[in-house]
């Protein structure tokens, strides 16, 4: 019955010619864009329009992948199937308000027809014509819509009966999304558990190793700094030294020669 709706879909779209597309895309996987052309014995061009005009109304989704040898993107296909629905859904609404709206006018008001050319005529449009065809030049008669509202009223009836099965599948569809959501969840919480239970697992035996080394952070830092402490205290007191013996050595000079002016002045 699935696939009968989706037909519908279709054809409302792309026409009667694009219906075989249906049986390849209701698969709950993705299906090779050339694969569907081949299958439909059409063109792969001919194949995107048919999809790019569904997809216009996102009823089908998408996903690429790359050829690694070719180097060109493929695309994958399928339809989504409670947005199908709800398009009927809102497409089979439009129809039958349609339909009663002209069921609502044929009760309401008058019509005039031409036997010998078919042609209808609402009363304005007979009046302005003075109830005579333009055509043949024979007098209008009152047009019999009885027939006419009752062939609308049965079709009100059948969209009614083809709304309450669009509204079966929703639900059946809305059920399989449900248990699907709550498998997937429960994946989640699984991967997240395994995790959770991996990390606790590194953190323990982290700790063994460290009680089982004894290694002592504290002291691994302070050795190092000690050495080079005591490298600097020794470089500063051997530079000390020699700049006092050239300190020294400067001030012995002049005395020197203070004495030697002094003698030959006497």
């Amino acid at each position: 019955m699935l696939n009968k709706l989706l037909e519908e879909i279709v054809v409302s779209i792309v026409g009667k010619s694009a219906e075989g597309i249906v049986g390849l895309l209701n698969t709950p996987k993705y299906v090779n864009e050339f694969v569907i052309a081949k299958k439909l014995g059409i063109t792969i061009n001919q194949t995107r329009n048919i999809l790019y005009k569904i997809s216009d109304y996102g009823l089908v989704s998408s996903i690429r992948k790359k050829d690694k040898k070719k180097g060109w993107y493929t695309y994958f296909w399928k339809f989504e199937i409670l947005k199908c629905l709800e398009f009927l859904k809102d497409f089979l609404m439009k129809n039958k308000m349609q339909i009663q709206e002209e069921i609502n006018l044929r009760k309401s008001k008058v019509f005039y027809v031409c036997e010998s050319c078919g042609l209808e005529y609402g009363e304005d449009e007979a009046l302005l014509m003075n109830f005579t065809c333009d055509e043949c030049g024979e007098i209008f008669t009152v047009k019999d819509s009885s027939k006419l509202i009752k062939d609308f009223e049965r079709s009100l009836l059948k969209i009614d009966d083809k709304s309450k099965l669009v509204e079966a599948e929703m639900e059946n569809e809305r059920t399989k999304l449900d248990k699907k959501k709550e498998a997937e969840g429960r994946k989640e919480e699984k991967e997240n558990k395994k995790r959770k239970e991996a990390e606790k697992k590194k953190r323990a035996d982290k700790k063994k190793l460290s009680k089982a080394v004894k290694i002592k952070p504290n002291q691994m830092k302070k050795k190092p700094a000690v050495k080079k402490e005591k490298k600097k205290k020794f470089s500063k007191k051997k530079t000390k030294k020699k700049s006092q013996v050239k300190k020294k050595s400067l001030k012995k000079k002049p005395s020197s020669k203070k004495q030697g002016k002094k003698s030959k002045r006497k």
